[in-house]
């Protein structure tokens, strides 16, 4: 069986490998260009947004793999997709590569959601208690937990009404002010769009420690590691940054350990249904 995946010949980029670098490449540019010339914030679009936000798409759960918000951002995901995968896919062949990126992709895409499903949750319900009985202590104690998701203008709207309930603590305006400013974050954190092939590049990091675990890793292109622990060391990160849980985080944490968990999925599926390819 491993013979019916092994390719003819070793090919540094592969053909899924390349056109994604291609397509990832194009996307990037057309979203600075977009921005730049015309204003149009393409990431926003195309991004993946929370279900309840006004602006989901379904497409976005898709298109989020091709956007990304930094140079840096798109530059490490790149190079990871070429480290790892042009070994996966001469090992395994496109098409099943293909289909492991994308499960792993669309994988991380929904265990964010869910943990994000959860976050709006637990927030919907401290904005609701504050609401139900509003006050200076509990307002500050409540935006300074949320900050993160405010803006800058945002930030000035919550100091001034921060202001005015120090002033006039018993006055329903601004009470009512105080609630409709906490409501404002909950909605800034739905329209929060997630970007970038992270989920899908890690659970090529994943199979790549799985089938290679004692190949050495260069960290930072200085420190030499077996994959397995790199696998390990990067899995454990991602943990703990996402139960941390900073509002003012904008790393997709979960995602990153769906994509492991829906390679590591898929894998044993494999290896299980007898397709043995290492």
């Amino acid at each position: 069986m491993y013979q019916e995946y092994r390719p003819s010949r070793f090919q540094i980029l592969p053909p899924v490998v390349k056109n994604l670098l291609i397509i990832n490449g194009i996307m990037f540019l057309l979203s600075q260009v977009l921005e730049s010339r015309f204003g149009i914030d393409l990431a926003d679009t195309l991004g993946l947004h929370y279900p309840e936000s006004d602006q989901f798409n379904a497409f976005q759960l898709v298109s989020h793999l091709f956007m990304h918000g930094s140079f840096m951002h798109i530059f490490f995901n790149m190079f990871s997709l070429w480290m790892f995968g042009n070994m996966l896919e001469n090992l395994w062949g496109s098409k099943r590569f293909l289909i492991f990126y994308l499960v792993c992709g669309l994988g991380a895409a929904g265990i964010h959601l869910l943990f994000t499903g959860y976050e709006v949750h637990k927030m919907r319900e401290a904005i609701e208690l504050y609401a139900s009985n509003p006050g200076i202590v509990d307002f500050k104690n409540l935006v300074m937990h949320y900050k993160g998701y405010a803006g800058p203008e945002q930030i000035d709207n919550i100091n001034k009404v921060y202001s005015e309930l120090v002033e006039n603590p018993q006055s329903s305006l601004f009470q009512r002010e105080s609630v409709d400013v906490a409501f404002q974050l909950l909605k800034n954190k739905m329209d929060v769009p997630t970007v970038g092939a992270s989920g899908a590049v890690y659970g090529l990091l994943l199979a790549f420690g799985m089938i290679f675990p004692n190949t050495l890793l260069y960290l930072y292109l200085a420190i030499p590691i077996k994959a397995k622990y790199a696998v390990l060391i990067f899995g454990l990160i991602e943990v703990y940054m996402g139960f941390e849980n900073s509002p003012g985080d904008n790393v997709a944490h979960f995602a990153h350990l769906g994509g492991m968990l829906f390679g590591f999925i898929m894998i044993k599926m494999w290896n299980k249904n007898k397709n043995r390819f290492y």
